[in-house]
């Protein structure tokens, strides 16, 4: 689906890239039977080709966890909020500066303990920007997903 306001969207990586920089959590919607569901998450990221891959990590149960074995199919949104726009004469007019990545794609569970150390290791670098190496246990302790999408966009309201 196109873009509405195409005077807001961010079509160069770097661009996309820096916004993924900036921001440290996203929310991640999937679908929990018929209802909804949203959950803000830690992440880090790598681009794969024309493929944004997103990595999460969280305990080895739980309801996310459920939903995604029944379903993988989800979208999320990665947002930086800026400084209040408020319109004078036109409340409706009003809002905030941002940028922001959203996207969807399908989750999958990383199993193999190499693979989990190298997410967790993009994950800890976004979140503290720093290199950390994982042990085999740290990275068995926990369950670690991605998010691949190839269907993603940024869109940025700046400050003129």
């Amino acid at each position: 689906m196109a873009m509405r306001r195409k005077d807001r969207e961010v079509t160069d990586i770097d661009e996309i890239k820096n916004i993924l920089n900036v921001c440290k959590t996203a929310s991640v919607a999937m679908i929990d039977e018929n209802m909804p569901y949203v959950v803000p998450l830690s992440y880090g990221y790598e681009l794969k080709d024309d493929r944004l891959v997103l990595y999460f990590h969280c305990a080895k149960e739980g309801r996310k966890l459920e939903i995604l074995k029944r379903n993988p199919k989800v979208c999320f949104a990665v947002f930086q909020e800026g400084e209040p726009l408020y319109a004078e004469t036109a409340p409706c007019n009003s809002g905030y500066y941002y940028s922001s990545v959203i996207g969807d794609g399908i989750a999958s569970f990383i199993e193999d303990s190499a693979k989990k150390r190298h997410a967790l290791q993009k994950m800890f670098a976004q979140q503290a920007d720093k290199m950390v190496e994982f042990t085999e246990a740290q990275a068995d302790s926990v369950c670690v997903f991605q998010i691949v999408s190839g269907s993603y966009t940024g869109k940025r309201k700046v400050k003129k």
